[in-house]
C-alpha cells in the first residue's frame, strides 16, 4: 500500500477490517450450532480409541505392506474430511484410530472398508420379527428414483441372463434351517474362526440355488453384524440388507466396480430437498453405467458398499450418458461428506471388525493447555510493557493491533472447526502464540523505520508514511517466508505438527491484513494528531534531539566557510 492511500483513507480500511470482523462473528452467532468455542483436540478434550481388527478372507495374518496400505487411505481420508486431529498408527496386527470426543462412530466410519459394487436388484422384502420375511418385491416396484425426470413405475421381467425371481408367496418362506457354523476343530485360532464365518456366509447368501437364495432371504437378520462386510464376491449373487436394516435384498452379479469411481461428493439436491452423494466414472465405468442403465429402465440397481445396499434406486430413464450419477438415501450432510470421502479415497485392501474402544482422558493436557495459556499471557503481557517502554503511548496502538488479530483468528478458528473439522490442540496453541509474536516483530520494524526516517530529520508527521514505505516491503518479505514454511511443515508433517504448521500459517495471513487495515490506518491518523506528535507521547524525543545534533554539526562547517 503506498503512503498516499494509507494517509488518505486511515478510516476507510479501518472500516473494512471491521466489516470484516462484523462477517465473521455473525457466522460464528448465527450459523451452525452458534457456539462461540473451538473444537479442542485430543490433547485437550480427550477422546475415543477405537482398535480395529483386520479380517482376511482365507484367515492368514494380514502383511504389513497391506496394514502400511490401510494406514495410508485411512489417513487420507481423515485428511479429507479436515484437519481433525485423528491419529491413525499400526500396533501389530491391529490399526487404533484415535478421535476426538466420545463419539467411536467417526473412527468406524474412516475404517470401512469401501468396497462399493453397483448390482442389479432382483428382488426385495422387508424383514420381519423371528426371521420372517414378506413375499419380496420386483425389481420395478416404484422406489426413490435415480434421476430427477419423472417416469411412471413399471412391473417388468428381468433382463435376458438374469437369475429368475420366484413368484410372490401368499405366505412366508417355508422354513428351512440355513446351514450353521460350527467351530474348527479344536476350538481354532480367531483367524480360523472368522475365515469359517465368512465361508459359511459366501455359501449361504451367495449362492447360485434359487432355493438356497430363498433360504439366505428368510433367515437374514439384519440386526446382527455381518461377517461378510467387505469379503463378499462381485461375481456372484448377494443376499444382504440395507444400511439401515428395513429392507433385505437379493441382488444380481456386480456390474460396475467402485474402482471405476473418478470423484464422489455431496451436495444437496435443491429440488428433492435431500442430500446425496455425487459420483463421476472413469471411461469404462461411465460406458457400464451407460449399459446398466439402458437395461434396468423401470427397475432397480443397488449401490452396495461393504456388502450393505446404501442405496437402491429406480432407474427412471436410461441410457444415462456422461459418467455422472448420485446415490440418494437418508443421508445428512455429515454422512454424505463422510461416504463421498470413503469413496474418493478407494477402498482398503483389508476388512476390519472393531476389537476395542476406549476413551482417552485429556486430564494433562488440560493442565499443559494452562500452563502454555499461563506462558503465552505472561509472554504477550512482557511484550506490551517493552512497547508501552520503548515507544510510549505507540505501544497502545501495538496493543490494539495484537487484540484485533487476535479477535479474528478465534473467531476464524471456531468457523473452521464448523466448516472442515478442526480441531485445535497444544501444538496449535503454540502455532497460534509464535504467529502474534510475529505480528509484534512487524509493528518494531515499523516504529524502527519510523526512528531512521526521523533521524534525517524529518517530523513525525512526514517519516510515518515515509517509514511505512520502507517497513511494508520488510515485512512482506518476512511474512512470505514464514508462510512458506508453514506450507511446507504442512505437507511433510503428520499429526500433531500439521496442526502448528496450519494455525502458524493463519496467523500469519491475519497478520498481513491486520498490518495494512489496522496499524497502518491508526499510524497515519496518529501522525495527524497534535499529540501524538509530542516526544513525551510518542517516545521519540530522543531521536529527534539526534536529528537536531547532527543538523546542527552540519551547519557549523557551512558557517565556518564562510
Amino acid at each position: 500500500m503506498p503512503p498516499s492511500q494509507g494517509s488518505a483513507h486511515p478510516f476507510r480500511l479501518l472500516g473494512v477490517y471491521a466489516a470484516l470482523l462484523a462477517v465473521i462473528y455473525a457466522l460464528v452467532f448465527f450459523t451452525g450450532d452458534h457456539s462461540p468455542t473451538p473444537k479442542l483436540g485430543i490433547d485437550l478434550q480427550g477422546g475415543t480409541r477405537v482398535t480395529l481388527t483386520a479380517r482376511t478372507p482365507d484367515g492368514s495374518r494380514p502383511s504389513q505392506d497391506s496394514l502400511k496400505k490401510a494406514q495410508e487411505i485411512i489417513e487420507n481420508r481423515v485428511n479429507g474430511l479436515g484437519v481433525s486431529g485423528s491419529e491413525v498408527v499400526i500396533d501389530g496386527d491391529n490399526i487404533v484410530i484415535t478421535v476426538p470426543g466420545e463419539d467411536s462412530q467417526q473412527a468406524r466410519a474412516l475404517a470401512t472398508t469401501a468396497k462399493l459394487y453397483i448390482r442389479p436388484v432382483l428382488a426385495a422384502t422387508q424383514p420381519q420379527a423371528g426371521g420372517a420375511q414378506v413375499p419380496p418385491t420386483q425389481p420395478g416396484a416404484p422406489q426413490t428414483p435415480a434421476t430427477d425426470t419423472p417416469a411412471p413405475a413399471e412391473t417388468t421381467a428381468p433382463a435376458a441372463g438374469e437369475p429368475t425371481t420366484p413368484a410372490p408367496q401368499s405366505r412366508v418362506f417355508p422354513a428351512q434351517a440355513p446351514p450353521t457354523p460350527t467351530p474348527a476343530p479344536g476350538g481354532g485360532s480367531i483367524q480360523q474362526q472368522q475365515a469359517k464365518e465368512i465361508a459359511d456366509a459366501k455359501a449361504l447368501r451367495q449362492s447360485t440355488d434359487q432355493a438356497v437364495q430363498q433360504v439366505a432371504v428368510a433367515s437374514m437378520d439384519c440386526t446382527k453384524p455381518d461377517p461378510l462386510a467387505g469379503n463378499d464376491d462381485p461375481a456372484l449373487p448377494l443376499v444382504t440388507c440395507s444400511q439401515d436394516g428395513t429392507e433385505v435384498f437379493l441382488l444380481g452379479p456386480s456390474r460396475i466396480d467402485g474402482q471405476e469411481i473418478a470423484d464422489a461428493t455431496s451436495g444437496l439436491n435443491a429440488q428433492q430437498a435431500r442430500h446425496e452423494v455425487n459420483l463421476e466414472f472413469k471411461s469404462a465405468g461411465a460406458d457400464a453405467w451407460s449399459d446398466l442403465t439402458g437395461e434396468y429402465v423401470y427397475k432397480r440397481v443397488a449401490f452396495v458398499l461393504d456388502s450393505k445396499v446404501v442405496s437402491a434406486p429406480q432407474v427412471q430413464q436410461g441410457p444415462q450418458l456422461g459418467g455422472r450419477t448420485s446415490i440418494s438415501g437418508s443421508f445428512t450432510a455429515d454422512s454424505a461428506a463422510e461416504l463421498a470421502n470413503t469413496l474418493k479415497y478407494g477402498s482398503l485392501p483389508l476388512s476390519f471388525q472393531t476389537s476395542e474402544a476406549e476413551t482417552v482422558s485429556a486430564t494433562l493436557g488440560l493442565s499443559s493447555l494452562k500452563a502454555g495459556l499461563l506462558a503465552g499471557a505472561v509472554g504477550l503481557i512482557a511484550v506490551l510493557l517493552y512497547c508501552l517502554l520503548v515507544y510510549r503511548m505507540l505501544g497502545l496502538l501495538a496493543g490494539f493491533s495484537l487484540l484485533a488479530a487476535g479477535a479474528a483468528v478465534y473467531g476464524i478458528i471456531v468457523l473452521l472447526g464448523r466448516w472442515i473439522g478442526f480441531t485445535l490442540d497444544l501444538a496449535g496453541i503454540a502455532g497460534l502464540i509464535i504467529g502474534i509474536g510475529l505480528t509484534a516483530d512487524s509493528f518494531v520494524v515499523f516504529f524502527e523505520r519510523i526512528k531512521d526516517e526521523m533521524r534525517e530529520g524529518r517530523s513525525f508527521r512526514s517519516a510515518v508514511p515515509r517509514g511505512w514505505a520502507r517497513a511494508q516491503r520488510t515485512n512482506l518479505s518476512g511474512k512470505t517466508v514464514s508462510l512458506i514454511a508453514s506450507v511446507v511443515l504442512y505437507l511433510l508433517a503428520a499429526g500433531q505438527v500439521k496442526g502448528f504448521a496450519f494455525t502458524l500459517g493463519i496467523t500469519t495471513v491475519l497478520d498481513v491484513i491486520v498490518l495494512y487495515l489496522v496499524t497502518a490506518p491508526l499510524m497515519m491518523l496518529a501522525a495527524r494528531s497534535p499529540f501524538w506528535a509530542k516526544p513525551s507521547v510518542n517516545g521519540l524525543g530522543s531521536v529527534q534531539q539526534i536529528a537536531r545534533e547532527r543538523g546542527a554539526g552540519q551547519a557549523r562547517p557551512k558557517e565556518m566557510s564562510r
